[in-house]
């Protein structure tokens, strides 16, 4: 069974429409964050929770779902090295229960996903220091990327009233970014996601449909980006083969609800 991502800034109402979508076939879809946020995420290694209680306790910082590439800070190196390792173990953990929900035949619904949380950084990775070089170095070019990525695209100063984290220009930047990392993939689908949950919905639900009905679904990056992984020196596991029965049932999605019931501060 594929993957879908769903990404966007935060206040896009990413989480709200992957669980109405799960919420829809629960025993066909799961549901699974792929942010940076280890908080708010619904699975997650101990050692990561472990190391966001302690740097909550250091900083008392709230919870945040930017990276932390972009404050571009150097560190003592020991510290950068063991923080590298346990992200890169915290994104493949996380990967591997997607590999075992789709694998027993249910599509994952990804709230965010690692590599376009990054999108900003990558474009500017030569400012970073090399632990941080290394870490985007892998998601781009070993890390598997989902089968189908849909963009919640809200202006930036819809995002900042919505959730208020970040700033308008960055949150600018990482927009476009993320445009642009999408012409390199297959199944990149931009939705105008400043308007009504109930008419946001109804788009995601018709892509995810379209998808799961093509004849011959594609994987999410291009041709070019498949060879260029597969000539990498460490390669990535292979994604669970879908079969037509896979491709060809449909998701039993729920109707729209009516106009105005929405709440739109869940976003």
């Amino acid at each position: 069974m594929p993957s879908i991502a769903l990404i966007g800034g935060d206040g896009a109402g990413k989480t709200t429409l992957a669980r109405m979508l799960v919420e829809a076939a629960p025993q066909r879809l799961h549901y699974l964050y792929m942010g940076v946020n280890v908080e708010s995420s619904n699975v997650a290694l101990p050692t990561s929770r472990l190391i966001s209680v302690l740097k909550r306790r250091r900083n008392g910082d709230s919870a945040s779902a930017v990276p932390s590439a972009g404050r571009n800070k150097g560190g003592n190196p020991l510290r950068n090295a063991l923080r590298l390792i346990n992200r890169l173990a915290e994104e493949w953990f996380r990967q591997a229960v997607s590999w075992f929900h789709q694998m027993r035949g249910r599509l994952v619904i990804y709230d965010r996903h690692f590599l376009f949380d990054f999108a900003k950084e990558l474009d500017q990775s030569k400012r970073l220091p090399l632990s941080k070089r290394l870490h985007l170095w892998h998601l781009q070019h070993l890390y598997p990327v989902p089968d189908l990525v849909i963009f919640l695209d809200v202006p930036p100063r819809v995002l900042l009233a919505r959730k208020g984290e970040a700033t308008a220009q960055w949150l600018a930047d990482h927009r476009r970014a993320v445009l642009k990392m999408g012409k390199g993939f297959a199944n990149f689908h931009r939705i105008d996601a400043d308007r009504a949950l109930p008419d946001v919905f109804q788009d995601v639900a018709a892509t995810v449909e379209r998808f799961r009905n093509s004849p011959t679904p594609r994987k999410g990056a291009t041709e070019a980006q498949s060879a260029q992984r597969s000539a990498a020196s460490l390669g990535t596991p292979n994604r669970p083969a879908r079969n037509s029965q896979d491709c060809q049932e449909a998701i039993r999605l729920p109707k729209p609800a009516p106009e105005g019931a929405s709440d739109i501060s869940r976003w």
